[in-house]
């Protein structure tokens, strides 16, 4: 019987592509475990009306962790547009899966390294290592939005003394996105952040918000982060805006090693991040809760490419690096964060980002030669 359970959820376009990459350096490296096909994304949704069906929230749960490719994101309005016609009027809605599976399991850390390989040509310096704690499961991206803004709360909003200004302004002319924050979710990805800090010596934690302007949840969260840092007193606390954390990221990034930062403020900057060290094509990330987590990619399901196994598929190989740390699988995760780095260094096997002409599966048996 197999160690693991793993859940593989390739989702559309190219998360096809890079999963086979993937999967090929894994088998490589005799991962002891069971891989589980899962289906999830747009086709789902289109079929069946729901892009993550109930089956894969089963199968998930019996599993150990979970490898995903990518996701098809659209507006509401496109994704209505291409249902199927027999689901129609069934008052459907389209929602992202990634993120009902970050709600659904409590994957509130996402984790985010950014780090430049040499011999990457699309490093913007070298010797970046950056490490990004995004909150995963509330501030912007909750979810609780209004269009056109029903009665009631209008009512409740016209309370507030600054919506004095919208008090002739029709419902069906405000849209409304909201921010919920609470302790709970500021305080598990502060100590999430600073934890990591400590078991891995690094060197500061800085928290990214803008309290200034966003007084409440922003308040909130930076005071919440300033009475954390002081139970780890040996590790340098920094506040930063993120407009300001998008320059000073840009100039200096070698100044900075650990940012936290809510959901919106973390999706930003982890994208920045992520072009400071070559772009979306090394961007990895790990869905991680208490119990499970899911590790990916983070560009895209890039349709156009679909298919073509054009795509740089180190971002997916990366993701399954942090997928085997998560294991406790150190001497793998090594071996192949090795390997990878060994062919950037030797830049014989490039996608075309890179400004070479190797497919994603040249990569990843390049990769998994050197394993």
């Amino acid at each position: 019987m197999a160690k693991y359970r793993i859940a593989v959820l390739p989702g559309d376009g190219v998360g096809r592509d890079v999963m086979d990459a993937a999967r090929a350096v894994l088998e490589k490296l005799n991962v002891d475990a069971t891989f589980v096909h899962g289906d999830i994304g747009w086709e789902f949704w289109v079929k069946e009306g729901d892009p993550l069906p109930d089956r894969t929230l089963k199968l998930l749960k019996e599993t150990d962790v979970c490898l995903f490719g990518a996701i098809t994101s659209k507006p509401k309005e496109d994704a209505a547009a291409e249902l199927d016609p027999s689901l129609k009027n069934k008052g459907l809605s389209y929602f992202s899966p990634i993120v009902r599976l970050r709600q659904e399991f409590d994957l509130y850390t996402n984790l985010r390294p950014c780090k430049a390989y040499p011999g990457n040509p699309l490093n913007y310096k070298d010797g970046i290592d950056l490490v990004i704690f995004r909150e995963n499961t509330e501030g912007m991206y909750a979810g609780v939005e209004f269009f056109p803004l029903p009665q009631g709360v209008r009512d409740a909003l016209l309370a507030h003394p600054k919506m004095k200004a919208f008090k002739d302004t029709p419902l069906n002319e405000i849209a409304l996105s909201t921010r919920i924050m609470t302790k709970k979710g500021c305080s598990r990805i502060v100590r999430a952040a600073f934890e990591y800090a400590r078991k891995n010596k690094r060197r500061s934690v800085t928290i990214v918000e803008k309290p200034n302007v966003l007084r409440e949840t922003g308040g909130l969260m930076l005071g919440i982060a300033r009475e954390i840092a002081k139970e780890y007193p040996e590790i340098p606390f920094k506040e930063a805006n993120v407009d300001a954390m998008c320059m000073w990221l840009v100039k200096n990034p070698h100044d900075y090693d650990i940012l936290v930062a809510e959901n919106l403020f973390g999706d930003i900057i982890s994208d920045l991040g992520a072009q400071l060290v070559g772009g979306l094509g090394f961007a990895c990330s790990g869905n991680i809760g208490d119990a499970y987590a899911v590790f990916e990619p983070t560009h895209g399901s890039a349709p156009k490419y679909a298919g073509q196994f054009k795509v740089n598929p180190m971002a997916m190989l990366l993701a399954a690096k942090m997928m085997l740390e998560w294991l406790g699988e150190t001497e793998k995760a090594r071996r192949l964060e090795g390997a990878i780095a060994e062919v950037i260094r030797e830049g014989k096997v490039r996608t075309y980002d890179m400004g070479g002409k190797s497919s994603t599966l040249d990569v990843g048996r390049a990769v998994a030669e050197k394993l």
